[in-house]
């Protein structure tokens, strides 16, 4: 949302197709390995590409499988993995999935449980994957439908040095209106720097990850517990109104097309002085190569009327199916899930890139400790901290926080998500965009009702 997503590699608005070991990596299917060959959809996030890196050399030399990577940005990638799961074509074994697709996925009969053939595995330590985490990934019936390889929270990320210039002090729990008194403060502190960036890129898992938080916590809500559609309620308004009108004001360049990517990007190029996203995004913000490693503090998810505000996600790998490489995909997702492969990834290309927020062993991890100093124990309380079931002010018909666990939610949020990027590019008001919403939420919460 989830989210992330490398400097270098990340910036691309256009659809990447990268491969390793010399595969085209677009897909295609078992004529591209064999018996001994694997096919895996995922989304563009830095924390794949590094997967990618680390793949041919360390799980192809061990166990003689050839992996074939479609890598896709995550609107794009989402799309594709929704109509080869749903159609059970068969041509990906494996997919980078969330803690939102997994219940639906598995539901729908679309994936290979893992109970057995990856969480019973001796040495892959099921044990030891975080119980939020895990229990997000689960189905109604109980199984176990994917393994995360990494999960986060949100919180809000500034550079301390720019703070420190402009005589501002970032408290620990910042209400959203703190922040946007800083943004206006610290907005052109240096050249082409703004405020803040906040994602106004259409999408359900774009704009709406982080804004859904903000209506949380003004006390708005997509649906009551009884399904009445609250998209146009005042609660829902005020929070649009007001996130809209700060990324118009204090955001980022481009906003109405800024996704994770695009603020990543923004954020390390000291285009924006403040960062509202994913914890995961940390990793990157402190690598090696980062020009703003070191300079970021990072403190909880802006509140209103609620004691916390941050998501809850995971990328996870899901089987499915349709497979015909059952048994590889599963010693694929074993490996990519592991401890050891975070000890890998620590060792090779530092332990601040580790795809964190599963394993309860990588906080007490001293060289994770260590090398994540400045942020993991932010990320830990913030992941902690969300609640799935009670994320608002009133009760809710299902669980989540960035979004609401139903089928027909990718669609209604990607549709109202357009009209919240065309108010923030300024064709059409907060008011308009979301009048038009309500009515595609009433014929949602009709069938559920």
């Amino acid at each position: 949302m989830a989210s992330p997503r490398y400097t270098v590699l990340a910036g691309t608005a256009a659809i990447a197709l990268l491969a390793v070991t010399g595969c085209a990596g677009a897909g295609g299917g078992s004529s591209s390995g064999g018996g001994k060959s694997v096919n895996v959809l995922m989304v563009n996030n830095p924390q794949m590409l590094d997967l990618q890196k680390l793949t041919a050399e360390h799980f192809t030399k061990e166990t003689g499988i050839k992996v074939n990577y479609t890598v896709l940005p995550e609107n794009d990638v989402r799309d594709k993995i929704s109509q080869e799961f749903s159609s059970q074509a068969g041509t990906y074994d494996v997919a980078s999935i969330s803690n939102f697709e997994a219940p639906i996925y598995g539901k729908n009969g679309w994936l290979s449980p893992l109970d057995k053939t990856v969480a019973g595995r001796s040495d892959f330590a099921q044990i030891d994957v975080l119980k939020p985490i895990q229990e997000g990934l689960k189905g109604e019936d109980g199984k176990l439908y994917a393994e995360p390889f990494y999960g986060e929270s949100s919180f809000l990320m500034y550079r301390k040095d720019v703070f420190k210039e402009k005589g501002l002090t970032m408290p620990a729990h910042p209400t959203w209106q703190q922040v946007a008194d800083l943004a206006a403060k610290v907005d052109g502190a240096q050249p082409g720097m703004k405020g803040i960036c906040l994602r106004g890129q259409p999408g359900w898992g774009q704009v709406f990850a982080p804004l859904t938080t903000v209506v949380n916590t003004f006390g708005g809500t997509w649906f009551t517990k009884d399904w009445q559609a609250k998209v146009n309620a005042p609660e829902f308004e005020a929070a649009t109104k007001f996130y809209v009108d700060l990324v118009r004001k204090h955001g980022e360049a481009g906003a109405p097309q800024a996704g994770f990517t695009e603020c990543l990007n923004g954020f390390q190029q000291s285009k924006t002085a403040m960062w509202y996203d994913a914890t995961s995004a940390a990793g990157s913000v402190e690598s090696k190569g980062s020009p703003v490693a070191g300079k970021v503090g990072y403190v909880a998810a802006p509140v209103e009327k609620t004691k916390s505000s941050g998501w809850l996600y995971s990328w996870a790998w899901a089987i499915q199916k349709a497979s015909k490489h059952q048994d590889n995909a599963a010693k694929f997702i074993a490996w990519a899930s592991s401890k050891e492969y975070e000890e890998l990834v620590g060792k090779q290309l530092g332990w601040e890139r580790v795809p964190a927020g599963k394993r309860a062993s990588t906080y007490t991890n001293p060289a994770y400790q260590k090398a994540a100093g400045a942020f993991y124990q932010a990320t830990e309380d913030a992941i902690n901290s969300a609640d799935p079931r009670n994320p608002g002010v009133q009760p809710r018909p299902t669980v989540g926080v960035q979004f609401v666990d139903i089928p027909e939610f990718p669609d209604l949020g990607t549709k109202v998500s357009q009209e919240v990027s065309s108010a923030i590019a300024g064709r059409t008001s907060v008011s308009a965009a979301l009048d038009k919403g309500q009515k595609l939420a009433e014929d949602v919460a009709a069938k559920h009702r």
